[in-house]
């Protein structure tokens, strides 16, 4: 039962849970909301080989099939979070889920690869209004320390999930139904949670929200950054690294960059505090998850191909490949969460991020040698990634100011996706350069296959190199406590009182 924390004032009165179980209703809607824009990253993953085919695209088209819905989302969290602040955090969830439920019934007059990329671009954006919001709605359900965390584990739990499973869930869809509805499968899904936040999840009061004005020009300057870089990475492929249109994307994304960065310090209501990332935590916490997410994102897009190419596994048994990391994920939680208490996050990131640069590298070497050396390079992804992507986000949330806790759920997933956008455009771009840009109808010749090992060697060996610096780097600037100790709240308010002053 939800109890009414003791009010000083009509003003400071709401409702929060003495227990998990006790939110067991606004818990589950908010995790089937997480659960169903977290496995759409990864649901078409397995069908990428049938959708070439029937659509008759190359890999830099699946690339844009994958990194459209993860673009549009990290570049659209921030602002997402701003619009909750303003307007009501469950009044855009649930517009979220409307607008996602309905765009996922037009992928049964999808026809051509630009449709179904300008589609997934479209999920991508009502999703960014629903990621950051399921997980600073779940902070608000709680006032005691310890069950937040808890809350904000299983909510982790469920999105990694969603996120692993999409493939399965694809592949073992795609032996009955056409690829569309695996997009369509998620309107259901969508309402079911929509009903479960407007039975569960109190309505925001107007006291709780802000006034401040939303900083659309900083929106548009992210997604041109970000979205000028991976076209950058495509383009070279297509049209050669040092062509006009290639040099010119790299010179927008700087440009953009760069104006973004002024904009923010500038603006009044900047849509990111650049001042956040004074805090060790805040900044180690965003790094390491840039590079949790390449980590994942590189090995979900590339194996997928390897099973159903290099192999010729079905989609069915491509998906079924990947339980080695649905089981490690829940298996390793023990372990994670043992590292946290004994070590501190420091030191447990740092354990985390040589499992994730250690999976990378014996990729590199197994990718050639049969499926037992890929599952065991699995395994060992999954546990850095347990650790690594759970202890950050804990730790970057609750090291934001307490009303600015939607603007670090926000900064967290926006890490994630940026780092999503980068690991798909890296193994893409570098799997089309060394092996081939049209993916061949049929079965691959020998030759072919021997290629695409090669690509594969060369590709995880870089990825293992990157992902280790950039996660060790973001864990050498976390604490070594066992529990955030940076607060920056009067840092943070002397900071926007000198910027407004």
């Amino acid at each position: 039962m939800a109890v009414m924390t003791p009010p000083s004032s009509a003003a400071t009165a709401r409702h929060t849970y003495t227990s998990v179980r006790a939110a067991w209703i606004p818990m589950t809607a908010l995790c089937l909301a997480f659960f169903v824009e977290m496995v759409d990253n990864t649901l078409l993953s397995v069908a990428l080989p049938t959708i070439g085919r029937d659509l008759g695209s190359g890999t830099t088209a699946l690339q844009w099939v994958t990194g459209a819905y993860s673009l549009t989302f990290g570049g659209l969290l921030l602002t997402a979070g701003s619009m909750a602040d303003r307007l009501g955090r469950r009044r855009v969830l649930l517009v979220g889920l409307t607008v996602f439920g309905a765009l996922s019934f037009c992928a049964v007059w999808v026809s051509t690869a630009g449709e179904l990329i300008a589609l997934r671009a479209a999920l991508g954006l009502a999703a960014a209004a629903m990621a950051p919001i399921t997980n600073s709605l779940v902070f608000r359900l709680f006032d005691d320390k310890a069950l937040r965390m808890r809350a904000m584990t299983v909510m982790i739990l469920v999105g990694m999930s969603g996120f692993v499973l999409g493939p399965l869930l694809g592949g073992t869809a795609l032996a009955h139904v056409r690829w569309e509805w695996l997009l369509v499968v998620n309107a259901p899904i969508a309402l079911v949670a929509f009903i479960g936040v407007r039975l569960g999840v109190p309505p925001d009061r107007r006291e709780d929200l802000t006034d401040d004005v939303l900083d659309l020009p900083g929106a548009l300057l992210s997604i041109a950054t970000i979205g000028f870089a991976c076209y950058a990475m495509t383009s070279g492929v297509e049209h050669g690294w040092l062509s006009a249109v290639t040099l010119g994307s790299v010179l927008a994304s700087v440009a953009a960059g760069i104006a973004f960065v002024r904009h923010e310090r500038r603006a009044d209501s900047p849509m990111l505090d650049l001042g956040l990332f004074s805090n060790g935590t805040v900044r180690g916490a965003s790094i390491a998850q840039v590079g949790t997410a390449i980590a994942m994102a590189s090995v979900m897009f590339g194996l997928i191909l390897h099973f159903q190419f290099a192999y010729g596994w079905s989609p069915v048994r491509a998906g079924l490949a990947n339980l080695p990391i649905i089981v490690t994920m829940i298996a390793a939680s023990p372990f994670s969460e043992w590292l946290a208490k004994q070590f501190g996050h420091r030191i447990a990131c740092l354990v985390g991020a040589a499992f994730l640069a250690g999976s990378l590298a014996g990729l590199s070497w197994g990718v050639d040698h049969g499926y037992v050396a890929i599952a065991i390079s699995m395994v060992a992804m999954t546990i850095g990634l347990r650790t690594v992507m759970t202890i950050c986000a804990v730790a970057l949330v609750d090291a934001m100011p307490a009303n600015r806790t939607s603007i670090g759920t926000a900064l967290n997933d926006t890490a994630q996706e940026i780092g999503t956008s980068v690991g798909t455009a890296v193994v893409g771009t570098l799997i089309a350069a060394m092996v081939t840009t049209q993916l061949p109808a049929g079965t691959w010749s020998s030759d072919l296959v021997a290629s695409f090992f090669h690509g594969e060697r060369v590709t995880y060996g870089i990825l293992a190199v990157v992902v280790g610096v950039v996660v060790g780097w973001g864990a050498l600037t976390l604490t070594d406590s066992r529990s955030v100790e940076e607060h920056p709240e009067e840092e943070l308010t002397g900071d926007l009182a000198e910027r407004t002053a």
